[in-house]
Formats: structure tokens, C-alpha cells, sequence
């Protein structure tokens, strides 16, 4: 097998029509284990958004190795929950709130029909708490549901840093909505989640950037500090307002692929979140913690020569979400030396890409994109080509491939 990645892929992929999307499982189980060795012991939650392809999140939940290791599925909404728990997948906490009352009924059907596992549901409101409240009312059961919990850092009054997601920040308004969770006969709250994006989705070692790359790890030192005095006494003040109904907290969800080790060593989670990780979209080159392996790829075909210099190739214009910015688009990757323009960038149909490299190609040639995001790319494309010892292994559908778009 030969060592060069661009011979290898077109190999691989050799009479297949692009554009065309793959995953080198090779570099997929590299990352697992070194997002594995971050967490220090602890299992981690394997995030759906990031990998959208339920052949792919198989395959990490059954990765083996040192340790707890992956367990569970950190889900992003309760229909997808619903379409991985039909693929077999129980251990389910859906990551964020959801007023789609439909989708909760059929949560609480699951429950009231007895299957296995369970999907916790993410709340952060009495108001947000109680779609799921009548969904489980309507069915005579007890959903189980966890606390979305702030964790930005806010250095002075007016400023937030991070996410804004959960009003719920300080231990008194955790304390608050638990009492208020218990006295609904129609809930059973199990757990917490604290996710950290400020530090766990920023790169701290941004390219020619030194100054911002030190502000950025102070925001994140500065940050760290404060949830660390924090989040254990939110977690204090949510097991004793249930102890004293005789209840338990299950589950303290935290952490990222850019903090699981950060997250792990403050001592108050008892489980990590990763999924980006496995991937290795371009956002994370930027992790001075991080030596992860680009493991999902796509290939668009040369159908262009402009002029000298020039390759336009079809499609491309795969664009991140996130604040709009050079970070958020698709990166040529192979053959070496080609960049986008800055006056088309990634196109809706096409894309063209500059450099010296470009006058090797011919119309048909494949140019190798990384996306800047994980799981966004997979909403291009039905299917995942795996790739494993430089051969095509699986042909997998995506959430697109099954016909399911759940956001």
C-alpha cells in the first residue's frame, strides 16, 4: 500500500463517479484512541451531530480499547434519538431542548411501550420542561430528563464568552428548577450537562495569529478557573435538592473533543462528550492539544481548466455554520499547493482552486477536500464511502442516505 494519501483515496475510489465522500477508518480509530487517552478514564458520549452516519457511530461505540471508553450517544434532537434507538442505540441524552411535540410523544410511547434503554431530554425552563411534561402526561409515564447548565465566562458585567444556551447558571436557579422539576409527577430528573464551548470548540493555536492564539488561552485558563469553583456546587446544590426527595443524580455530562482531558481533570463530571474528533474537520488543526488524523475527505471532479493555474471543479460550496469567516469553508487538501480563490470561493455548483498543482490536471482529476465542521458534510452526500488499508470496505448511507433530515 502506498504511503502517498492522494494515490491511496483515488486508488480506492478508482471507477466510482465523484463528487463522492469517504472515511479513512484507519485514521478514525487513531482518533478514537487518542480521544480516549484525553479522557482520563472516564466514558464518553459519542456526539450524533458530528458523525451522522449511524454505520460510523456503530463502529466507535464498538471500538475497543483501554479504559471505559465510548458508551452512549449524545443525540441532538428526539427525532434523531428516536431514529438511533430504532437502530438499536438505548443509551441515549439528547443535547439540546425541543418544542416538537410530536417527536416527544413518541418518546413517551417508547417509554409507556416498555423498550429498552432510555432517552433522557434535555430541559433548562419550567416553561421548555413542560412540552415534555404533557407529552409524558398524555401517555401516563415518567420521562427522564437532565438540566442544560451555563457554563460561558463572563469576565465582567455585560460580556459573555461562549455559548449562549441555558439560563440556568448560578446553584440557587439550578437548586430552583430541580424543585420545580420534582414537583412534576410526570418527570425524573437524572441528570446535568455543562458543555464548555468556549473551550472545547475554540482553537487555542490560530495560524499566524500569535497574539490572538494567546488571548485565546487565557480566555480559556480564565474560563476553566471559574466553572471549576462553579459547576461543583451547581452539581451540590441539584443532589441535595433530590436527596431530599429520595431521588439520585445518574449523569454529569461535560467536556468536548477540544477539552476532554481539561474537563476531566476538574472533577465534576462523571462523563465526556466527543464527536468532532473522530473526523477531524479543519476547525480542530488548531488544538495545540490535539495531533488528530483527517479521517473524512470528499472529491470533487475537475470539469474546468479556466487557464494556466486554474482547475474548476463541480460542487464545493460546502460552507460551515458558525460566525462567517476563511475558517468556515472547505479546504483543498490534495493534490498539495491548490487554495481557493478569493473572489468565487466554494461555489453552488462550482469551485475553482488556484496553484501550480492545478496544471497537473486534467478534466476528470479528483481534487481531496477537508470540510471545516464534522457531521455538516454528510448533509451533501447519501453515502460514506469506508476506506480501510487503501480499499473501499462499506458503502454506508448517511442521515441523507436514509432520507432523514432532523434540523
Amino acid at each position: 500500500m502506498t504511503d502517498d494519501p492522494q494515490t491511496r483515496y483515488e486508488q480506492a475510489v478508482a471507477g466510482r463517479e465523484a463528487p463522492l465522500a469517504v472515511v479513512d477508518l484507519d485514521a478514525l480509530r487513531d482518533n478514537a484512541d487518542l480521544l480516549r487517552a484525553q479522557a482520563g478514564g472516564l466514558p464518553v458520549r459519542v456526539a450524533s451531530k458530528s458523525l451522522r452516519c449511524v454505520e460510523v457511530l456503530r463502529r466507535v461505540l464498538a471500538h475497543e480499547g483501554a479504559g471505559p471508553g465510548f458508551r452512549g450517544v449524545l443525540s441532538f434532537t428526539p427525532a434523531e434519538a428516536l431514529h438511533l434507538a430504532g437502530h438499536g442505540m438505548t443509551d441515549q441524552l439528547v443535547a439540546y431542548p425541543s418544542a416538537d411535540v410530536p417527536a416527544l410523544c413518541q418518546v413517551a410511547r417508547r417509554a409507556a411501550d416498555g423498550a429498552p434503554g432510555r432517552i433522557v431530554l434535555m430541559v433548562d425552563s419550567v416553561e421548555g420542561a413542560g412540552f415534555v411534561s404533557r407529552a409524558a402526561r398524555e401517555l401516563r409515564v415518567r420521562l427522564p430528563v437532565a438540566v442544560d447548565v451555563d457554563t460561558t465566562w463572563r469576565p465582567v458585567r455585560g460580556v459573555s464568552v461562549g455559548a449562549l444556551r441555558s439560563p440556568v447558571r448560578t446553584p440557587e436557579q439550578a437548586a430552583a428548577l430541580t424543585a420545580a422539576l420534582l414537583a412534576d409527577e410526570n418527570l425524573r430528573l437524572v441528570g446535568l450537562m455543562a458543555y464548555e464551548g468556549q473551550v472545547a470548540g475554540v482553537g487555542d493555536r490560530v495560524p499566524g495569529r500569535p497574539l490572538r492564539s494567546v488571548a485565546v488561552r487565557g480566555m480559556q485558563a480564565a474560563s476553566l478557573r471559574e466553572l471549576r469553583d462553579r459547576l461543583p456546587r451547581v452539581v451540590d446544590a441539584v443532589r441535595a435538592e433530590l436527596a431530599r426527595h429520595g431521588e439520585r443524580l445518574d449523569l454529569v455530562n461535560g467536556g468536548g473533543t477540544g477539552s476532554l482531558a481539561r474537563t476531566a481533570a476538574a472533577g465534576a463530571v462523571t462523563e465526556l462528550a466527543a464527536g468532532s474528533g473522530l473526523y477531524a474537520p479543519t476547525l480542530f488543526d488548531t488544538y495545540r492539544s490535539l495531533a488528530l488524523r483527517a479521517a473524512a475527505l470528499f472529491a470533487l471532479p475537475v470539469v474546468r481548466r479556466p487557464g494556466p493555474g486554474v482547475a474548476t471543479v463541480l460542487g464545493g460550496g460546502y460552507v460551515a455554520s458558525g460566525p462567517p469567516g476563511a475558517d468556515r469553508l472547505p479546504r483543498p487538501v490534495l493534490p498539495a499547493g491548490l487554495r481557493l480563490t478569493g473572489q468565487e470561493g466554494p461555489g453552488e455548483v462550482q469551485t475553482p482552486v488556484r496553484g501550480a498543482a492545478a496544471d497537473r490536471l486534467a478534466i476528470g482529476d479528483l481534487v481531496w477536500f477537508r470540510h471545516a465542521k464534522a457531521g455538516e458534510l454528510c448533509e451533501r452526500f447519501d453515502t460514506l464511502l469506508l476506506v480501510e488499508g487503501g480499499r473501499v470496505v462499506d458503502e454506508v448511507p448517511t442521515y441523507r442516505g436514509e432520507g432523514r433530515t432532523f434540523l
